[in-house]
């Protein structure tokens, strides 16, 4: 048997999220975001001897690794290559049209973080890449080389919350006018002169958000997540589960929002002597507040910091009810 290729990640709020899943014996689960299987993993091992789950990434390192790491339960695991937006496609074609539980880990995992050549970083010097599906045409690079300073800043402000967006942009254009910006390293420096100094001083990484806010755009996280959302939705059964985890808040808010509305019952006003909008809540919400994680996960993964996770019910048609 071949080697098992180097992909360590380490799963955050692995504990909290399958207790939230309740998987079990027979049951049919999604990973939307694979990524090492540790997810997948202890979804099989809860729902032994039968139960069933299909992975789905589209980074085929990812796939690689999970493929062999889970490889002893054999039929009872599927990986599939393929963009989560879709998954509503995937899973019925893969036997998964009706499932108990589905789970998404958003976020770049570890590895791709920490392969330099994958150009997610600055704190590697690599070109500037961004792709977590290499098939994908646009890179970073070409979108700092083909926007406008305007849209390079909608960009930095939009998805990475930069609020000296227009600065950076401005920056970027100026010296691409110059000379080509191909690597990280050449992007972080530029992004950290751009910035005043005296916001330099403290925080995280100067470029942090400017990588953050092209990552997104050039994988359209975001949209990609609404459509995952809603597309796994329809896939849950009756009772069936769902929990995301994310690390940002753009994306928390997109979760905590579709989460909302999907609990949501009555919605005339409140001067209304009755209901006459017909309107049901389709779940209800599993926490009320995202759960994060507690000290001694931090300890030993530093990146669990800024992860919320939440997690919702699918209810039968016309049944009521919020938690």
């Amino acid at each position: 048997m071949e080697a098992i290729p180097l992909f360590s990640h380490t799963t955050v709020l692995l504990n909290e999220t399958i207790a939230l899943v309740a998987p079990h014996a027979g049951g049919l689960y999604i990973d939307c975001t694979l990524g090492g299987g540790g997810h997948s993993e202890r979804l099989l091992e809860a729902s032994a001897p039968d139960g069933r789950v299909l992975g789905v990434d589209q980074d085929p390192a990812a796939l690689e690794h999970a493929t062999q790491r889970l490889a002893r339960f054999g039929a009872r695991f599927t990986a599939v290559r393929g963009n989560f937006r879709r998954i509503g496609e995937l899973a019925p074609a893969h036997g998964f049209a009706a499932v108990d539980g589905i789970i998404f880990d958003l976020g770049v995992s570890s590895p791709q973080l920490d392969e330099a050549e994958r150009g997610f970083s600055y704190r590697h010097d690599a070109p500037l890449d961004m792709r977590m599906d290499p098939s994908i045409t646009v890179t970073a690079r070409d979108l700092i080389h083909q926007l406008d300073e305007e849209a390079l800043a909608d960009i930095l402000y939009r998805y990475g919350e930069e609020r000296f967006s227009r600065r950076i942009a401005r920056a970027i254009v100026e010296r691409r006018r110059q000379r080509l910006i191909e690597t990280t390293g050449q992007l972080a420096e530029l992004v950290k002169s751009a910035i005043p100094a005296p916001a330099r001083r403290s925080g995280p990484h100067p470029a942090r958000r400017t990588f953050q806010a092209l990552r997104i755009a050039v994988n359209d996280e975001l949209g990609a997540l609404e459509e995952a959302l809603h597309g796994a939705f329809r896939l849950l059964k009756s009772g069936g589960r769902m929990a995301v985890i994310t690390f940002h808040s753009l994306e928390d808010r997109i979760v905590k929002s579709t989460f909302s509305d999907w609990a949501k019952g009555c919605i005339c006003p409140p001067d209304f002597p009755e209901c006459r909008c017909g309107r049901t809540p389709q779940a209800r919400l599993l926490v009320k507040k995202p759960v994060t994680a507690g000290e001694a996960e931090l300890a030993t993964n530093p990146r669990a910091r800024s992860a919320k996770l939440r997690a919702v019910e699918k209810l039968a048609p016309s049944s009521g009810g919020n938690a």
